[in-house]
């Protein structure tokens, strides 16, 4: 007579489950999952900050979304031109931007607002970022150029137009991004 073991059963069953998620697609419809919802979070804040503001301005260019805030003035950043500024980036990971979820700043006011504190206070400068180098993620190469002096601005973008799947510092793999800008200055005479 053949005994089953309960336990042993449920260990098998646990083990081939987990086999059968670990495979290619269920990976890529967990992926997909996470993109729709990075997206719906994005147009969530967007839908929410128009609500409430009606001046502020929305643009998208393949699947970067920006929100002007305060409108620059003079000539708008080339794709190839030169853009100095003051950043946040946030994970986005509702639809709602928290001090809490912020990766990175060069301001001081945002800094001191959410307790960060540095011994380099050369951190809290202007950074001045070359889009004719190519080298900035893709959400920030699409979402960048049109922004003129004196704007501010939110850029968002999915994991699709972010670090992907490379974690980085403390961003994490397939994270969706929010940074708030504010445009120093802009410079298209390097073309």
């Amino acid at each position: 007579m053949l005994r089953i073991n309960g336990r042993a059963v449920a260990a098998a069953l646990v083990a081939l489950a987990t086999l059968l998620c670990a495979c290619p697609s269920c990976v890529k419809e967990s992926l997909r999952a996470a993109l729709e919802k990075q997206e719906q979070n994005i147009e969530t804040f967007l839908s929410n900050q128009l609500s409430s503001h009606p001046e502020y301005i929305s643009e998208a260019k393949d699947g970067v979304e920006k929100l002007i805030i305060v409108e620059g003035t003079g000539e708008g950043l080339s794709e190839k031109g030169s853009v100095t500024l003051f950043y946040a980036g946030y994970l986005l990971t509702s639809a709602n931007i928290s001090s809490s979820n912020l990766f990175a700043t060069n301001s001081p006011d945002v800094a001191s607002s959410s307790s960060w504190t540095l011994s380099d206070e050369s951190a809290f400068e202007a950074v001045t970022l070359d889009l004719s180098e190519g080298d900035l993620v893709d959400g920030l190469q699409k979402g960048l150029p049109g922004v003129k002096a004196g704007e501010e601005c939110f850029i968002l973008f999915s994991a699709t137009h972010g670090f992907g799947s490379k974690k980085l510092g403390t961003i994490p793999a397939n994270s969706a991004i929010a940074y708030h800008i504010w445009v120093e200055s802009v410079d298209n005479s390097a073309q």
